[in-house]
This record gives C-alpha cells, sequence and structure tokens, in this order.
C-alpha cells in the first residue's frame, strides 16, 4: 500500500476500548483489572458479566447471559446511540466503542441451534445452513440486533486502510480475546506486547506453503506467497518452505517473529519441542478449519500451543469456517506491516462476520507501531542493520543491497545478515552467490542451531546444483560442531539420502 495511515493516539485507542470479563470467574475479572491498567483502560469501561464458564455455550446462553446485557451496559452507559434497525442512515448513530477485549473465561463459539425464533436461511446452502459461531464474531455486529443468525454477515471493514476511529462504521465493533490455556500466559501476551512495541519486532519469519496446484485450494498458498514477499520487502529475513510437508519437529526454527502456514489438524513441527520458544511479541498463526476448537490446552488444535511456545498474537477457527471465508493473512500480516492493531489488521483481512474466527491476542497491540514513525524499531543492531540492507536491495538495485548486507555482516560477524542475504539471493535465482552467503552464515553462527539452520539451505542448494559430494562435505563438518543441536538428525537424514543417490548412480 502507498497509503500511511493517520498517526495514532494509543490513549484514545484506549478510551474507546471495553473489557469484558466473566464474573463466574475469579481470574476473568483480575485478568481484566491487569489489562486495563497496562494499557490505560478506564476503569468504568471494565464489564463483568455472568456467563457460563464452558468455551462453547447454546444460543440461548449467549443472548441472555451476553449479547443482551452487553448490549444493556452500551445503551446505559451512552457508549452507544442506536437508531430504529431499519433506518435508512444505518442502526447506529454513535458508538464510542471501537475495540473489546473478552478476558479468559468468557465463551468462546456458540453451538449450532435448531428453530431458533426470526432465523432464515440465506444464501447458498452449504452456509446458509450454520448459525454456529465465534463469540468475537458474533460481538463484532452486536449493533445490528438482527434474529437472521444462519450464514455469515458481510464484513464492511474487509480490505479497508484506515484506523477503526475514521473508518465511519459505528456499527462493528473490533472484538478480540485475551485467552489461552492459562492465566500465566495471557499475562505474558499483555506484557510482551506492551514490550514490543516499545522495542520493535525483530528476527526471522517462517512461511510453511504446500505447492498447491489444485484450484480449489490454491488461494491459500497464493497469501502465503504474497506475505512472504512482502516480509522480505518489509525487512524480514523469510525462510520460505514450499513443499507439501510441514516443518519437521527437528527443523531448527530459532529468532522466529513470525510464523504463518498450513494445514494439519494438530500442532506438530518444531512448536511441539519443549524447549522451542518464539521471540517475544510474535504473530504465529497456522491455518486450519478447526485450529482453535479449544484454546485451553497446550497440545492440541493450534492456537493454544502456538501461544504456550510464546506467540504474543494469534487467531483461528472454532467451527468450520470454508477457505474463502478465513482470515486472508496476506492482508492481516500487511495491515501489521503498516502499523496497524492487532484488531484492526484481523478485521481488514476478514470477508465474513457473525462466522467462525477467533482473534487471540491485545487488540490494540501494533508489533510495528515505529512504522508509523520517523525510525522503524529496531534503531541498531544486526536485524536492524539487515532490515536497512534487504529495502536497499529493493529500493535502489540488488547489487547495492548485497553490498550494504555483506559489509554489515562482516562488520557484526552476523550470522542473521547473511543467512538473510543468502535467502534473497535465492529469490532472484542466484544460486552460487545464495551457497557463498549460508557458508559464511554457518561460519558466524559458530556451534548453535542456527548453523545447523544454515548448512541445510546450503545443502538444498549444492544439491541442486548437483555437487552431492560438496554437500557430504558440509553436512560432515557441521556434524563435527554441533552433532545433538536441532537439525542435526534432519542432516543425517539428508547425509543418508545423498549417499543412497550416489550409490544409485554408480
Amino acid at each position: 500500500m502507498a497509503a500511511k495511515p493517520p498517526a495514532y493516539s494509543s490513549e484514545a485507542n484506549a478510551a474507546a476500548t471495553l473489557v469484558v470479563y466473566n464474573r463466574a470467574d475469579n481470574e476473568s475479572r483480575e485478568l481484566a483489572e491487569f489489562y486495563a491498567e497496562k494499557r490505560g483502560i478506564p476503569k468504568s469501561q471494565i464489564i463483568g458479566l455472568s456467563c457460563p464458564k464452558t468455551e462453547e455455550i447454546s444460543r440461548e446462553d449467549y443472548d441472555n447471559t451476553i449479547a443482551e446485557p452487553l448490549r444493556g451496559e452500551l445503551t446505559i452507559n451512552h457508549w452507544w446511540k442506536l437508531r430504529p434497525t431499519n433506518d435508512v442512515l444505518g442502526p447506529v448513530e454513535f458508538n464510542k466503542i471501537r475495540f473489546v477485549a473478552l478476558m479468559r473465561g468468557m465463551p468462546l463459539k456458540i453451538a449450532q441451534v435448531k428453530d431458533y425464533p426470526g432465523d432464515r436461511a440465506i444464501g447458498p446452502q452449504a452456509i446458509a445452513s450454520v448459525n454456529a459461531a465465534s463469540v468475537d464474531t458474533e460481538l463484532a455486529v452486536l449493533a445490528l440486533r438482527s434474529k437472521t443468525i444462519s450464514g455469515a454477515v458481510v464484513n464492511p471493514y474487509f480490505r479497508d486502510f484506515t484506523a477503526i476511529a475514521d473508518a465511519n462504521h459505528p456499527e462493528l465493533m473490533l472484538v478480540c480475546r485475551l485467552d489461552g490455556p492459562n492465566p500465566t500466559i495471557v499475562r505474558r501476551m499483555i506484557t510482551d506486547s506492551i514490550a514490543t512495541e516499545n522495542e520493535g519486532l525483530a528476527g526471522m519469519a517462517y512461511v510453511d506453503a504446500r505447492g498447491i496446484t489444485d484450484s480449489g485450494y490454491i488461494e491459500g498458498d497464493q497469501w502465503l506467497y504474497t506475505l512472504a514477499d512482502s516480509a522480505r520487502r518489509h525487512g524480514s529475513p523469510v525462510v520460505l518452505d514450499n513443499g507439501p510437508e510441514l516443518f519437521p519437529e527437528n527443523y531448527p526454527m530459532s529468532h522466529a517473529a513470525l510464523y504463518f502456514g498450513w494445514y494439519a489438524e494438530q500442532v506438530s513441527g518444531p512448536f511441539v519441542r519443549q524447549n522451542f520458544h518464539f521471540q517475544r511479541g510474535a504473530v504465529a498463526v497456522h491455518l486450519h478449519s478447526y485450529s482453535a476448537v479449544t484454546l485451553r490446552s497446550t497440545v492440541t488444535n493450534w492456537v493454544g500451543p502456538l501461544l504456550a511456545a510464546g506467540a504474543a498474537a494469534t487467531l483461528g477457527n472454532v467451527y468450520e469456517p470454508y477457505l474463502h471465508f478465513t482470515t486472508q493473512l496476506d492482508i492481516f500480516h500487511d495491515r501489521l506491516r503498516a502499523g496497524y492493531t492487532f484488531a484492526e489488521s484481523g478485521y481488514m483481512a476478514q470477508r465474513a462476520l457473525s462466522w467462525m474466527t477467533t482473534f487471540v491476542g491485545d487488540p490494540l497491540y501494533r508489533p510495528y507501531k515505529s512504522a508509523m514513525e520517523a525510525e522503524e524499531l529496531p534503531a541498531t543492531g544486526e536485524w536492524a542493520e539487515y532490515r536497512k540492507g534487504a529495502q536497499i536491495w529493493y529500493t535502489r538495485n540488488h547489487a547495492a543491497g548485497e553490498a550494504a548486507l555483506r559489509a554489515s555482516g562482516k562488520a557484526l560477524h552476523s550470522g542473521a545478515i547473511m543467512e538473510g542475504l543468502g535467502l534473497l539471493e535465492l529469490t532472484v535465482n542466484d544460486r552460487d552467490a545464495a551457497i557463498r552467503s549460508f557458508e559464511e552464515a554457518r561460519e558466524y553462527y559458530g556451534k548453535t542451531e542456527d548453523a545447523l539452520r544454515a548448512t541445510i539451505h546450503e545443502v538444498f542448494q549444492l544439491r541442486a546444483a548437483h555437487r552431492d559430494l560438496d554437500a557430504l562435505g558440509v553436512i560432515g563438518r557441521a556434524l563435527s560442531v554441533s552433532s545433538t543441536a536441532p537439525g542435526a538428525d534432519l542432516l543425517r537424514s539428508m547425509e543418508g539420502q545423498i549417499r543412497s543417490s550416489l550409490a544409485k548412480a554408480r
């Protein structure tokens, strides 16, 4: 996007935020107070509702214990002013509340119901027959006051590039939840988000596409390819896996600031390792129809495990959403990088409301807050120098960018800068240059799992260049110094494949 959003006011966003907790859960209230204090949200905008503690609730419970009481609070406190539902000017005259934070303890999803009074099916059968939904996206359209609960509601904010305060959609509230496997994780999500805004989100971006050619699913891969290219242009080193399998468990994934992938029902890969941890403030999403069936488990589905592994923000689906109605990840990433809040970025990327998505994280979190300011963060260090060199690569020319990155890599003895340069060189099919960069990267990394990742990159490119003997030499040297780190088993497997291939060629 060429345009930039207007300057933000953190105080204005806090004043436009409602925090909702479950009175039946003491920890829910404590988290609400903790979050409001950290974000400077007025105490008067902390609302307790008496609702079930279960993640799934009935439509009746949703109406009676969440929707109607919350409408009452918004009206009594003069936070919104409603018009008649069929008014030509729209259902809402004024709405002070632009963000809603649901605290852990609030229900997650609303079960399917038969014969709901006033309901009617509109649209294609697969969509129109469904009235189950996430609590988040149902509350987002609370002001519509519609009895038609089957099917989805078109999101008027989809693809927007305007702060919600300026978007002229008073009928829409951006609802996220601070939720997860336990209260400790939720508190960490809050403090990590605030700290990252002040220091900047830096590290590697890992993108796990599938190499799909099927027209029914290729859209998901296209989102990820676009996202990967955008991340590169914004100055993040990007590791893109384009094979049908996910990153394996022993893949040496470190410094992970961003993760986007699909399509497994249960968490897998490096995230199941006990010692894996994201960078502080990381945004991590795995696209699957049931990635957020529960948020309370550290080992089931995806949302809970990603948070348990240190992510600050994620999103997922509570029931089957269909690919077209899931969050469009390239738009989501684009809006984050422009400096919008997590809530704004999520809802700008969401076609349908009153549907299946849950946005799990601080709605006010702006991981790339500095994108709107004079100098991006972090301002110094190897990640900053990589970002500056990558931007020269894209805005001036590849040769100038390469020179800048090699100079800063040498000056800082930075494996991250050299690995990032090698990954950039692969995007322009300069395999020989990439091999040299990965070699320098592993030398700078030394005896670390990062060195094994650089070795894996190098071996893949040596094999593609039909240099199998050189690849074996690189593997042998790497294993002689890092035989137990994550990635060593993966290198041994690659070594076996190469030796088998060479034996068959004799």
